[in-house]
């Protein structure tokens, strides 16, 4: 197939090798020999962390020298000889299989990735915490419905996210698959008194069936026209949800939850939206922290519009706020809930980019302190912001008032948000000029990041 693409474009390739080379060459004659370098936008793929980086750059010679693989340089001194340039443009061919050879492999690639990331659902499944709670023979039957992607896109969350955190801790999850009985159910994983994490917990839920009056009301109230038929809705829910609590209080707490709703309305049509976001909760400010997890957010947000990290870093400082306190819950990252446009496949686009971002995020923070020293005074701070954690985790977080509502719930993962520990201080203020006053007037102003 490639030889005749060839042959049809050899002609072509000769023109373009010509034109090349005619510049290229000047600009050697020019600067006394310096290597001349040909196809400049070489896609490099490096992975790390399930996240994929790509940079162009002008591919040439590295520090030590040597050329670049897959590149196609032409080095030497100014005087290049007629000769050189004739058998050149004899093997244009050997130009075009040069370039074809930057670009095939690359969209190979994607390919082959996309295959994997939509490819069998049986062998995905081995790599999960725990069986998928919907059966993988109903999963296999109906693999292009949003249900089924978002299902196997939480499981995948869940395991590489507790993976990543059993690396660090060296302890082990506890897994716990557990059936609703009105429909649906979850798996929620649970390390406790670990070496680095006093309390991780990183739920899956996977629920179905009729929504409650309350649990619609609350729905209405955020501006939901919802028509039953029968007084009934009918609903989906499903979502990966994590909060981790470090002993040592250098390390923040972080959170994350990504989710996917869906309700059949009284003429069969579904209503269906998204939501979640990724928020970091420290107990000492750390400017080089803020930034990396702020700017991971970003990147991941750009990708899909440049006005999301923005708005969804805005609307986060507003929900994570306790109101009684005047203060918010940490220093924010992104939030959005209701997100239904422009359509669903590039809205999920949008949630797995996010979610992709929870490990690269936070856990080199973790490891940035994992060695810290702290003393009495710092451990009794980090109890008395962990008392604030749960003051809003149980008057204001929608999740938890939804879960609450929700007949059948598992109350034990709804709960899993909260501390083993916390500390309440009548009238308790840090000392003027202190990094427990600097860390107070950031929650009560917050700051741009990035």
């Amino acid at each position: 197939m490639a030889s005749i693409v060839l042959l049809s474009v050899k002609q072509t390739a000769q023109t373009k090798a010509k034109r090349c080379l005619g510049s290229r060459l000047k600009g050697l004659a020019g600067a006394g020999g310096p290597s001349a370098t040909f196809l400049p936008e070489r896609e490099w793929l490096s992975k790390g962390l399930n996240l994929r980086f790509m940079s162009h750059g002008t591919a040439g010679r590295s520090a030590a020298g040597t050329t670049r693989r897959g590149a196609l340089a032409f080095s030497g001194a100014a005087a290049v000889t007629a000769a050189a340039v004739v058998g050149f443009l004899a093997n244009a061919n050997h130009f075009q299989r040069a370039e074809m050879a930057t670009t095939i492999p690359q969209k190979a690639k994607k390919k082959k990735e996309e295959e994997e990331e939509e490819g069998d659902i049986a062998q995905r499944c081995r790599g999960f915490m725990s069986v998928p709670v919907t059966d993988i023979s109903v999963l296999e039957k109906r693999t292009d419905e949003m249900s089924t992607k978002m299902e196997m896109l939480i499981m995948e969350t869940q395991a590489e996210f507790c993976k990543a955190l059993e690396e660090v801790d060296g302890g082990t999850f506890k897994v716990d698959k557990w059936q609703r009985k009105e429909g649906g159910g979850g798996i929620s994983c649970v390390m406790q008194d670990g070496k680095v994490f006093e309390k991780a917990g990183v739920n899956v839920s996977v629920v179905f069936g009729y929504l409650t009056e309350e649990a619609a009301k609350q729905m209405r109230s955020r501006g939901k026209v919802l028509k039953g038929k029968d007084g009934k809705l009918p609903f989906c829910a499903m979502g990966v949800s994590s909060v981790i609590h470090p002993k040592n209080p250098h390390i923040p707490t972080v959170h994350f939850n990504y989710r996917y709703f869906e309700i059949e309305e009284e003429d069969g049509s579904k209503q269906w939206w998204f939501g979640g976001g990724t928020d970091l909760t420290p107990v000492y400010i750390d400017r080089e922290d803020a930034f990396l997890f702020h700017n991971t957010l970003k990147e991941a947000c750009d990708k899909h519009h440049p006005k999301y990290y923005a708005d969804f870093k805005k609307w986060c400082d507003r929900y994570f706020y306790v109101r009684h306190r005047g203060e918010t819950r940490g220093i924010g990252g992104i939030f959005f809930d209701d997100l239904d446009s422009p359509n669903q496949e590039e809205v999920f686009s949008f949630i797995k980019s996010c979610a992709r971002t929870v490990v690269p995020c936070y856990l080199p923070i973790v490891k940035k302190h994992l060695n810290d020293s702290f003393t009495q005074e710092e451990k009794d701070w980090q109890q008395v912001r962990r008392g604030r954690y749960v003051e809003f985790n149980l008057v204001y977080d929608r999740g938890v008032k939804f879960g609450l509502a929700t007949p059948g719930s598992r109350i034990e993962s709804i709960l899993m948000s909260l501390p083993l520990t916390a500390r309440w201080e009548f009238m308790h203020e840090p000392g003027k000029g202190s990094r427990e006053a600097e860390m107070l007037e950031v929650l009560r102003n917050p700051k741009e990041w990035v």
